[in-house]
């Protein structure tokens, strides 16, 4: 018998979501962000459900060349643009958009041999972010720079906002960017997940929806439920043991839970080697046979104690819903002071993984 902790990928939804995603920005082309192994989805697993979108962005080179051998033939923006001067050259040859944010990425183009295709490329200003990108001035010198390059097929224009999750959080960074861009052409991309959902300014030529795609909330304030977004990944396992803890009786490492009253509780067959976070504290939700009940103490490598003082009939063998379209993901991150990004993202390899296949196909890669 296989362990019992799975994982279940639904197409379904991440094709809904992004569908939501669209509907924000009717008159906007989509880039459907899978960076990070989409998001800890896999690749090959959600490629069917995003044949709708107009492209993919990534930051992996090796992911992006996966993508074209899997049958992909529309556009892959590559978030962070080039690492060298090899990965100029592969994207010429393997047709990638390079995002350009500094001095060195446009050497690369400018040196890059004249025996692949010329490359889309998106100029990146840095709007208030202070990671990556081109200010003001700059911008405008490096905006002429890839015009008159033979390797750029065209220059579009682009940023990243810091505060979009926040009520006008956005609007510096906008203004900024418009400012800075006065005169120049090309396509605008701007809007991340945050903005796709509440800044119709920023919902310009191109749209990069990320974690509204996989069913979370960009938003502190907002649930994905609220938003209208479907969970993508359930992680579910199933209890192991069922002991009854009398008072004073301590439970895990550490001892950081101890009884009060006679209480039973269960040992589930997950821990931090599967991807559950270790800081998550006692108190943290998850569903017992459907029933909602809390975390006891110190998550294990492998294991997780669970009250069952409101699931009294749950044994061996019980459904343990961690998160998923029951539990939100968003709701257990923030009990354990995280995001879900991080929760998605840190899916182990050694969880099983179905898929929930799409219930009819549609589009092309």
């Amino acid at each position: 018998m296989p362990r019992p902790t799975e994982a279940t990928i639904v197409l379904d939804a991440l094709r809904a979501n992004l569908a939501l995603a669209r509907a924000h920005a009717p008159n906007s082309k989509c880039w459907a962000v899978v960076k990070a192994n989409a998001y800890g989805h896999g690749l090959e697993r959600v490629l069917p459900a995003l044949a709708q979108a107009d492209g993919l962005a990534l930051i992996e080179f090796g992911q992006a060349c996966r993508l074209r051998e899997l049958g992909w033939k529309k556009r892959i923006l590559m978030l962070e643009g080039a690492f060298d001067a090899a990965d100029t050259a592969a994207a010429r040859a393997h047709a990638l958009d390079l995002v350009v944010h500094c001095e060195e990425q446009l050497g690369w183009l400018a040196e890059s041999p004249g025996d692949g295709p010329p490359v889309h490329t998106f100029a990146k200003f840095d709007s208030g972010l202070n990671r990556l990108g081109f200010d003001s001035a700059s911008l405008r010198w490096a905006h002429a720079r890839l015009s008159a390059m033979p390797a750029v097929r065209s220059v579009a224009l682009m940023a990243h906002f810091a505060n979009a999750d926040l009520a006008g959080g956005a609007d510096e960074s906008m203004e900024l960017f418009a400012a800075a861009t006065v005169g120049l052409a090309g396509e605008v991309s701007l809007a991340n997940s945050a903005a796709v959902l509440s800044v119709p300014r920023a919902r310009r030529d191109w749209i990069r929806p990320g974690i509204m795609l996989y069913g979370g909330s960009p938003f502190a304030q907002h649930s994905a439920a609220d938003l209208g977004l479907a969970a993508t990944m359930v992680l579910r396992t199933r209890v192991l043991a069922r002991r009854v803890l009398q008072p004073g009786d301590a439970v895990g490492y550490g001892s950081l839970f101890r009884a009060s009253e006679p209480m039973p509780i269960a040992v589930v067959a997950c821990g931090y080697a599967d991807g559950y976070p270790r800081h998550a504290p006692s108190g943290t939700p998850v569903l017992v046979d459907g029933m909602p009940s809390t975390t006891l103490g110190r998550v294990a490598m492998d294991l997780l104690m669970i009250d069952l003082r409101q699931c009294p009939s749950a044994g061996v063998g019980s459904v343990v819903e961690l998160w998923g379209d029951k539990l939100p993901i968003d709701a257990v991150a923030q009990s354990a002071g995280t995001i879900g990004y991080e929760l998605m993202c840190a899916l182990a390899p050694r969880v099983a993984v179905r898929v929930e296949a799409l219930s009819a196909q549609s589009g092309a890669l």
